[in-house]
């Protein structure tokens, strides 16, 4: 490059000095030196957005081979009464939403399926059937978020509540309640308010929740109460054994304390009848 030509490109300075305002400009050496690690860190970034690339691949085949396994799994849950609201119940951040209607209504939940788009990153969708109840016709209730843009959007099924059993509305009444001196936190505790709210879908933890704990194992969600069961009664088992122990103790010493009396009562008659003894030795006499 002539001398005549143009300059040649410089890295963003970088403020090392600790005044902020302080600007520095580096030597020619520095300044080479930083403009070859920015042209590695443009490889690496190539890379990485290879990768993602290559990964999102991998995560899109693996979907679909998951996929039958997932179907015969829920057509297996079927069999099995109360599954979902057991393993929804059992959740310690879905449980956390659910009032007693909530639960009561999450009964006739049938099953539950999570389906992401062939874009992984652009969003996914939640679906709950259910059989025929008494609180809305609905079969299913859709849940679906878009992550992809800029500007994430999440949209819900319109729920066909019948007469005098919208759980959402009666949520919202309860909160009302109770809303003065609690945090905004503490409001929204109702599923259906969150199936029903879509203020800020990148941040919805309990979507996220179903969608990757839930929903890739929620056998080990229903089968809580069971172990529990199991640790109550191995602990039950460990207090009878205690307590048999110290009843054989206890039974211990007071056949030790009988025989200790016995040989009392035995020394007694031996010392009564060497008195006797010696009285008649004297009579004699």
């Amino acid at each position: 490059m002539s001398a005549e030509g143009p300059p040649p490109s410089k890295v963003k300075k970088v403020d090392v000095s600790a005044d902020p305002e302080d600007g520095r400009d580096y030597d020619v050496e520095t300044q080479m030196a930083l403009e070859e690690i920015d042209g590695c860190q443009n490889e690496i970034d190539a890379l990485n957005e290879k990768a993602s690339e290559e990964i999102l691949k991998v995560e899109q085949k693996y979907n679909k081979l998951r996929k039958p396994f997932f179907e015969k799994r829920s057509n297996i849950i079927k069999k099995i009464p109360n599954f979902w609201v057991t393993a929804f119940v059992n959740h310690p951040q879905v449980s956390a939403l659910l009032d007693e209607e909530e639960e009561e209504c999450l009964h006739h939940m049938t099953q539950l399926e999570v389906e992401e788009f062939d874009d992984i990153k652009s969003g996914y969708r939640i679906k709950f059937h259910f059989s025929s109840n008494p609180y809305f016709s609905n079969t299913v209730l859709q849940k679906e978020f878009h992550l992809g843009s800029s500007d994430p959007k999440s949209e819900s099924t319109k729920i066909d509540w019948k007469d005098k059993m919208n759980l959402a509305q009666n949520a919202k009444s309860r909160i009302e309640k109770f809303k003065q001196g609690r945090k905004r936190g503490l409001e929204t505790k109702s599923f259906f308010l969150w199936f029903e709210d879509h203020e800020d879908p990148s941040q919805d933890d309990i979507a996220e929740v179903i969608k990757d704990d839930m929903w890739p194992n929620p056998l080990q969600y229903f089968l809580v109460p069971d172990i529990e069961v199991e640790n109550g009664v191995e602990e039950e088992e460990d207090e009878d054994v205690a307590e048999s122990v110290v009843v054989v103790e206890e039974e211990d010493e007071i056949e030790g304390e009988d025989e200790e009396g016995e040989d009392d009562e035995e020394g007694l008659e031996e010392e009564e009848d060497d008195g006797d003894d010696e009285d008649a030795a004297g009579e004699d006499e």
